[in-house]
């Protein structure tokens, strides 16, 4: 099997195809490209329950190495899974709980940057 090699666009759009596909909610892509020296993309996404924010970070972690060969560089919060962070360099991923999410506000936090809503629950 031949491994492809994706864009951080790419990966960005896989990683929320992953999220919808999984059902998780509000799912909105940052562009961060000019804004953030570290990361490329965010990826944040609400799983209604931590149980449903480790499904999330499960099916994002199988099916990106199953098809692309790829690892997170490091994935934090997980025992708990009230806020899940997946770190694939380019992209950064935040899974989160509705109240966690609430809290920190990230996409408030990152204005500046173009977002992207994704998904079935998508708001323009």
């Amino acid at each position: 099997m031949t491994q492809q090699e994706l864009t951080g666009a790419e990966l960005a759009a896989a990683i929320a195809e992953i999220a919808d596909d999984r059902k998780a909610i509000e799912i909105v892509e940052l562009d961060l490209r000019g804004v953030l020296g570290y990361a490329d993309y965010f990826v944040i996404a609400t799983g209604n329950t931590d149980r449903q924010v480790k499904a999330l970070h499960d099916a994002v972690h199988e099916q990106l190495k199953r098809e692309h060969g790829m690892l997170p560089r490091r994935v934090e919060g997980l025992p708990q899974a009230q806020w899940v962070l997946m770190d694939y360099l380019d992209v950064v991923v935040h899974f989160f709980t509705p109240d966690t999410r609430a809290f920190y506000r990230l996409e408030q936090l990152w204005g500046e940057a173009p977002a992207r809503a994704i998904g079935s629950g998508a708001e323009a």
